[in-house]
């Protein structure tokens, strides 16, 4: 049925109704001809006339194998529902005070996303007066993405907008890609957040775009937070 389908898409031979057509293709002069002209040339060569843009003026043929051309069509179809596939991001919620228990919690479900092909959008909520702990908040993110970082590495560096200091762990190659249809990223909410709130696609990215260093090297350009790397207090 699928088959029919396909050959029912395009005019082929003797089924094409224009007097004069424009031939592209491999081994033969490009050109506009008159329908019977092209129709020996096809012939000639053991090929079809295949008709592929039926709206130009003329319309568009090329001279191949008709089996060949929807083989050619279907194995064009795969590559681009291959490069479609959605990206996953998954969120999860931190709070600046966050203590160890949950801590590891998030950390296992993070692992899990990563290794699934997910990326991770882990983020630090400031409430109130807790903003004032924000560098607090990006010790706790850097620590994550340090403990993470055999199993993805670092997209986005900690980065503040408005009460939500964020940063994006993408998985490394060889993690399988997270199930979904469909061109551009989705946002899912992760049963590991701590909140419910999920977001819109346009919400996973920042401008500041990619990261533009390692982790490494971002530590060491702020020094009076090395020494905080340590396991957050609990609170």
């Amino acid at each position: 049925m699928r088959n029919e389908r396909n050959k029912e898409q395009y005019r082929i031979n003797e089924r094409i109704s224009a007097r004069e057509v424009r031939i592209i293709g491999d081994n033969v002069t490009s050109g506009v001809y008159n329908l019977s002209k092209a129709l020996q040339m096809a012939e000639d060569m053991g090929h079809d006339l295949v008709e592929i843009s039926p709206n130009a003026n003329p319309p568009v043929c090329k001279i191949i194998d008709y089996q060949k051309f929807l083989y050619q069509q279907k194995i064009r179809q795969k590559e681009q529902k291959a490069k479609s596939v959605k990206m996953v991001v998954k969120e999860i919620r931190f709070g600046p005070q966050t203590d160890d228990h949950d801590y590891n919690f998030k950390l296992r479900h993070a692992r899990e996303f990563l290794e699934e092909g997910a990326k991770v959008k882990a983020y630090v909520f400031f409430k109130g007066r807790s903003i004032l702990f924000k560098e607090q908040g990006e010790v706790l993110l850097l620590r994550f993405a340090n403990d993470l970082e055999e199993f993805g590495k670092v997209e986005q560096m900690p980065l503040l907008e408005g009460k939500r200091m964020q940063i994006m762990i993408t998985p490394k190659k060889g993690a399988k890609m997270a199930e979904g249809g469909g061109a551009s990223e989705s946002v899912a909410p992760s049963n590991a957040t701590g909140g419910n709130r999920s977001s819109n696609a346009s919400d996973s990215g920042s401008s500041s775009g990619s990261a533009t260093t390692t982790l490494g090297d971002y530590i060491k350009t702020k020094p009076q937070l090395t020494l905080k790397l340590n396991k957050p207090q609990g609170g």
